[in-house]
């Protein structure tokens, strides 16, 4: 009777819906059909009698993901699903603790905090207890309650080592007091309290073991170690755990993610059933043997190798620009060229590292009339950051521009409150004037805002555009908010993309100054509100998708672009300051080749402007590790130059775009004497090793890791490097 549910499906993911009722970790790769599997094991679990409806809890990371997972089972079964528990983390243990909330200590009626919600509250918490805002900034104060808690702790538990942490401690404990008086949670509290309640409950822990003796969770690769603990508690050590996830595919560490869960998992329940869903039904095999060799790179993997059916298809395009801006100019051409064959641009996707990456891909779509939307962010210009420093140039140029004022008067926090402003608002309304002229007879904090916009006027008056762009963000206090910011674990990935979107407004400025004639403040602020004006399409509109990897994961495209693939921007330099960071890059550039159907671009640039300079880079590393074979180079490859291929100098190597025709050998350029992983000798910088050699005759460079003075470019005709 079960024909229906199990037919079309492949042996594993038979294999996996027929488990008997045992823990089970399904390592599901990508495209190989795991929501189908996951859904299908509950239809069949029911359908046999196994376990009634109401005996099922299943875990998803999203609302969508529940709902889908639904309306699937409804189609499956004659079934009512409405009384099922499946849903996030969050929204089953929100309905554990309305269910339970006398002994969970909460009111009946209890209220949950969003994050502006509880900003507001820890803000009350911090005025009441005195607390310095400027060294204690609410929102790292907010970053590290809800940490503390995601890690299962509470404010005594967590370790204070110093007066610093101390008193964000004391902070915490009355940020708790004060939402246990008036009855509301947040986020973070909601999985903590139902975990606490279900650890001291032993009578309500074992109702739950003994209702729920299947459980079911999908994306197990990305739970947190405080989620682990709440499944364990709900599994007992009687009832199926049934995992889904992809470890090569785990790159929320950020967010507190944590792989090595997969492997707990294996020893807490004495899994014996591994099974591997290899068959993708979504790439083309040359995309799949390439994100295979890649990923085989990585430690302590539980392996699995994904295969298709489907034909080979067609090798890796891979572009090299001389410039970002050639880099942008090139995709915008394959993009109207691959429209013209009928691509529609919704199935085409530009994936980068970094935000900031965006701007450059973006000036060049909307030069071309190209419609596009950002996926899971905001347009370059719509950016917290960039509107911050967009105010105080627009203020600069026009102090009757309230809306400016308002932006920024006291961001970054310099003490102005909500009583201030009201206070200066009425004196622009009873004399008519602009809440500048107001602010200029004011005293105190506001007086020395005003002073601040005047000193910027001044300081900039004779200065070129980016260096105008440079001493406003220095002088503002926006780049020191952002590096403040980067103190805190929780906050640190998201104060380093605002800091690089800083420094690409930077960028954005200089570009103007070479493409137009009118080089002023005012114009360049007219063009940024005409991009952030341009027409941001809909649902329903064809649109190409623009995205970071991480919010292309679960996504997919007939055609899918990887750009900015060069050493320290993909694999992120960040990276290289964390344990096993590069295995995460690397399980990043494995999500992103993954998202791609039928065709791939890979493309870098040899120069990239950062700050307002030219800075030359290497190709990324993730490119060497790509089979050759399954490359199809659509620009001259100087092997040495671009530190491909072995570690001493090679001919160069050159693969036509058209018809594969190669061109004649370079002669060996003067970098060619020192080899990749040489260790040489500096007068200033003392002994390094060799990571990058290019150019050639007087524009010959090497770049050298330096022991104790980092990495650094040299020109060859006059570093005078000796070999150790």
């Amino acid at each position: 009777m079960n024909s229906h549910l199990l037919s079309g499906l492949n042996p594993e993911q038979r294999a996996a819906v027929e488990l008997p009722a045992q823990s089970a970790l399904i390592l599901a790769g990508a495209g190989s059909g795991k929501t189908r599997v996951l859904t299908t094991r509950i239809a069949y679990l029911i359908s046999t009698g196994q376990v009634s409806p109401h005996g099922i809890l299943a875990v998803t990371f999203t609302n969508k993901a529940a709902k889908e997972m639904v309306t699937r089972l409804s189609a499956m079964l004659p079934i009512n699903t409405r009384g099922m528990w499946i849903g996030t983390f969050h929204g089953l243990c929100n309905r554990m603790l309305r269910a339970h909330f006398r002994e969970a200590n909460l009111p009946q009626t209890f209220q949950i905090l969003d994050s502006g919600d509880q900003l507001s509250a820890i803000k009350r918490v911090m005025k009441a207890l005195n607390v310095d805002d400027e060294k204690y900034p609410p929102r790292e104060m907010q970053w590290f309650i809800s940490g503390s808690k995601e890690q299962g702790l509470r404010a005594h538990e967590v370790e204070a080592y110093d007066p610093y942490t101390k008193r964000k401690v004391e902070v915490f404990a009355e940020y708790d007091a004060q939402c246990q008086r008036e009855g509301v949670v947040d986020f973070s509290e909601l999985l903590l309290r139902c975990y606490e309640l279900l650890s001291r409950n032993t009578q309500l822990r074992e109702h739950y073991q003994e209702r729920f003796k299947h459980i079911l969770v999908d994306e197990f690769q990305d739970t947190n170690p405080l989620q682990y603990r709440w499944l364990k508690l709900l599994a007992g050590k009687e009832n199926a755990l049934f995992a889904v996830g992809d470890d090569d595919q785990s790159i929320y560490a950020f967010r507190g993610a944590n792989v090595g869960n997969m492997q707990e998992l294996l020893r807490d329940f004495h899994v014996e059933s591994v099974i591997k869903l290899e068959q993708n039904y979504r790439s083309h095999g040359n995309i799949l043997e390439a994100a295979n060799a890649l990923i085989e790179h990585n430690r302590n993997r539980l392996g699995k190798n994904l295969w298709t059916s489907e034909s080979g298809g067609e090798k890796l395009r891979v572009y090299e620009a001389p410039t970002d801006v050639d880099e942008a100019a090139f995709i915008v051409e394959e993009i109207q060229q691959l429209k013209r064959e009928g691509v529609n641009l919704t199935e085409m996707a530009l994936l980068y590292r970094s935000n900031a990456q965006s701007r450059v891909l973006e000036h060049a779509l909307v030069s071309a009339g190209l419609s596009y939307r950002v996926y899971g962010g905001l347009r370059f210009f719509e950016r917290q950051e960039i509107k911050h420093a967009l105010a105080y140039l627009r203020l600069m140029e026009n102090t009757d521009d309230d809306n400016a004022l308002l932006r920024i008067i006291n961001f970054p926090t310099r003490g102005i409150g909500a009583r201030s402003l009201e206070q200066l608002q009425e004196t622009a309304r009873m004399n008519g004037t602009t809440l500048w002229d107001a602010a200029a007879r004011a005293g105190g904090k506001v007086s020395a805002f005003v002073a601040l916009i005047e000193s910027l006027r001044s300081a900039t008056k004779d200065l070129p555009l980016p260096e105008i762009m440079d001493h406003v963000l220095e002088h503002s206090g926006l780049v020191a908010h952002y590096e403040s910011e980067k103190t805190s674990a929780s906050k640190k990935r998201e104060a380093e993309e605002r800091l690089e979107n800083l420094n690409e407004l930077v960028n954005a400025a200089t570009l103007f100054v070479h493409e137009n004639e009118d080089d002023s403040l005012t114009a360049f602020l007219t063009h940024a509100s005409l991009e952030a004006g341009e027409h941001q399409a809909g649902d329903s509109e064809d649109a190409l998708h623009l995205m970071t990897v991480h919010a292309a994961k679960g996504l997919e495209f007939h055609t899918v672009f990887i750009t900015g693939l060069e050493e320290g921007l993909f694999p992120h330099q960040n990276s290289q300051n964390v344990d096993g960071g590069l295995d995460e890059e690397r399980r990043l550039m494995y999500v992103a080749i993954t998202r791609a159907r039928r065709r791939l671009y890979l493309t870098f640039a040899q120069s990239r402007m950062l700050h307002g300079k030219v800075n030359y880079g290497m190709a990324s590393s993730f490119l060497r590790e790509l089979p050759e074979e399954l490359l199809l180079w659509l620009t001259p490859r100087v092997s040495a130059r671009r530190t491909f291929g072995n570690s001493s100098y090679e001919t160069s190597s050159y693969v036509a775009a058209f018809g594969g025709a190669s061109a004649e050998p370079a002669p060996p350029p003067p970098g060619a004497l020192w080899k990749m992983g040489q260790r040489v000798f500096h007068q200033k910088f003392g002994e390094g090793t060799v990571t990058g050699i290019e150019g050639g005759g007087a524009d010959a460079r090497v770049q050298v890791n330096f022991k104790h003075a980092g990495s650094k470019w040299l020109a060859l005709e006059y570093a005078k490097l000796t070999a150790v």
